[in-house]
């Protein structure tokens, strides 16, 4: 009696075993249990075959574990999977940008080498600045030229601009060289809107020492009244310095 059962249950346990491919090749949501499915069938079919009832039990336990670690290592292998393309594409962006920056970097140093040839090809940069007779007012066509001045020696790490006022000869000393002081001061003042760091500028004023008009002409008197801006290259900051020079009004004023 007892052998007949064994061979009715292994009988039975080996078409299920048959019927296993096609449950294999189910697609769909119910992967998981179809691969424990499977894993049970063939569990129950090598342990019926192998030890009855009791074995078929043990087996289609073993099976059905055997199934879905089947399954979670499937799962494991495809999160890995797409896990790395994800990072291929991340290192593919990365490296796009590594090149990217690259090439800003040698444009800049090209624009930069550009710039260090342009400024030791001549000996000096700058601008002069005329004034009206006793006016310290920066017109209105020398302001954008100012800036502009600023903006290019504020690139340069080692220039500083010096900023010399001068006026013409008619009036009193110190009135002159308090005069061209507030000029020297409205011209660094313009320059450091432009972007140049004031402690960079050497502010000067000379007044009307430097003067050699001829008394009375009036055409050499308004090149007197004017600031000059030079840059100069390899100044240490320790020699930029303010010269301020003050003064009262005298009589007939200053110009």
């Amino acid at each position: 009696m007892t052998n007949s059962r064994h061979t009715a249950l292994s009988v039975a346990a080996a078409a299920c075993l048959a019927g296993a491919p096609a449950w294999a090749g189910t697609s769909g949501s119910d992967s998981n249990a179809k691969a424990e499915d499977i894993g049970i069938v063939t569990g129950l079919a090598v342990g019926a075959a192998a030890g009855g009832p009791v074995g078929a039990l043990v087996g289609a336990a073993a099976g059905g574990l055997m199934g879905d670690r089947y399954h979670r290592q499937k799962q494991t292998a495809q999160a890995l999977s797409a896990d790395l393309g994800r990072s291929e594409a991340e290192r593919t962006r990365l490296a796009a940008n590594v090149t990217e920056l690259s090439g800003s970097l040698a444009e800049s140093r090209t624009h930069g080498a550009q710039l260090e040839h342009t400024l030791s090809a001549v000996d000096a940069v700058g601008m002069d600045v005329s004034f009206r007779t006793d006016d310290t007012s920066i017109k209105v066509e020398d302001m954008g030229p100012l800036l502009k001045l600023g903006a290019l020696a504020a690139t340069v790490p080692d220039a500083q601009l010096r900023v010399a006022g001068f006026a013409d000869p008619r009036g009193d000393a110190a009135y002159n060289d308090a005069l061209s002081q507030r000029r020297a001061e409205a011209v660094a003042a313009a320059l450091v809107c432009g972007g140049m760091a004031r402690e960079r500028l050497i502010i000067e004023a000379h007044g009307a020492s430097e003067s050699t008009s001829t008394a009375g002409d009036l055409d050499a008197y308004a090149l007197d009244r004017r600031v000059t801006v030079r840059l100069e290259r390899g100044v240490s900051a320790a020699a930029a310095s303010t010269v301020a020079r003050s003064g009262a009004q005298a009589p007939g004023g200053g110009q």
